[in-house]
């Protein structure tokens, strides 16, 4: 074995990158944050990419000294180096700034090859690189976005987009539907659903003992007592009732107007919004250099940045990779809280030492 590999006595977590679409600025965030000393100390990166697409971009850069370490094996990746690993070998066209068939052909592949290295144990996390969502699609990708697709890879049917910065976790219930199919999918199965994955992804990625959960409402004012609506009334209740009973910490339902605007986010560790633009817009809005999307209750620890291709921007060197960075402290951090809690789990003998101070004392609803 190389002795480079000695990389776990030195508590590295193996991160794998996926380029995305090799037409925006996956490379150049994936670069930048390379570039970082505090990010290569951390954790023994993996680019799933290729060679000569990564050193084209790396000249569109003001960089003097970046090289990647090319490894034909996964697990004789340098821990002490940008590492990348070549998908394939033919030449590829790049068409910077511009949509391609190709570009979604190689954001695939560089999916598939991570996935298949996080199966086979040698790399613990991915962190994905924008992808465009038109162009990707495929006979062997027929999803909406990463979030599905590794739902349906993983089997799993109970799942979670979770947007994550520093504190503040908003998911949504309905996720990537049309507006006007939101109120008939709302009912209890899936409402519960969600207010589980989140509260038990707090407890086990984000290592917080009581969770406490916020439900924003679907109508303006949270419905006005019937006013405006009785969605609040004849399912949020209800929903909220039932998972105090199994002892979640839910709250709600607040309407979101007044809960961002009044700061009374930051009261709450999760927040679930009814519907995509209702979460995302505030999240983006308070966190988008920031922000991170984080795919909870998967068997696997997957996180992106929260933002997309920027064609617009590609090959400029211009790109902030700011979100590219707090998606790698972020998969580190769910890697390190899985790993003390499924041991805790496993010896139920060993006393929890964890602060109460977050008693369970009544919110108002």
């Amino acid at each position: 074995m190389n002795e480079d590999l000695d990389f776990k006595s030195e508590n590295h977590v193996r991160i794998g990158f996926t380029h995305g679409d090799i037409n925006g600025i996956g490379y150049e965030i994936i670069i930048k944050t390379l570039t970082d000393l505090r990010i290569v100390e951390l954790i023994t990166p993996v680019v799933f990419g290729i060679s000569k697409v990564a050193s084209y971009h790396r000249k569109t850069l003001s960089l003097s000294d970046f090289n990647f370490n090319l490894i034909k094996r996964v697990d004789g990746a340098n821990p002490k180096r940008p590492n990348i690993f070549n998908i394939l070998e033919r030449e590829v066209k790049i068409d910077l700034g511009t949509s391609t068939e190709v570009g979604g052909e190689m954001a695939r592949l560089s999916l598939e090859s991570a996935l298949e290295s996080l199966d086979h144990g040698e790399i613990d996390a991915i962190v994905t690189a924008p992808i465009n969502k038109k162009n990707i699609q495929s006979a062997q990708f027929v999803y909406p976005g990463h979030t599905e697709y590794l739902a349906d890879r993983y089997k799993v049917t109970d799942f979670l987009m979770l947007m994550v910065s520093d504190g503040l976790r908003i998911g949504v219930i309905t996720g990537h539907i049309p507006l006007r199919d939101v109120p008939e999918a709302l009912n209890e199965e899936l409402f519960m659903k969600k207010i589980r994955i989140m509260n038990q992804s707090l407890k086990r990625d984000f290592a917080i003992q009581k969770p406490r959960i916020a439900l924003l409402g679907i109508n303006p004012h949270a419905g006005d007592n019937g006013l405006i609506g009785n969605e609040e009334k004849k399912v949020i209740l209800p929903v909220i009732n039932k998972a105090q009973n199994e002892g979640i910490l839910v709250y709600g339902p607040y309407p979101a107007d007044g809960f961002f605007g009044s700061n009374n986010y930051k009261k709450f560790d999760g927040i679930l919004a009814m519907y995509h633009d209702q979460g995302m817009i505030p999240f983006k809005t308070l966190a988008f250099e920031s922000g991170v999307n984080f795919t909870a209750g998967l068997p696997i620890i997957r996180t992106s940045p929260a933002h997309g291709t920027a064609y617009d921007i590609a090959g400029k060197d211009m790109a902030n990779e700011s979100s590219m960075r707090a998606a790698v402290y972020l998969a580190c951090d769910i890697y390190k809280n899985r790993k003390n809690y499924d041991e805790i789990m496993a010896n139920p003998m060993v006393s929890s030492t964890a602060d109460d101070s977050s008693d369970e004392g009544e919110m108002e609803n």
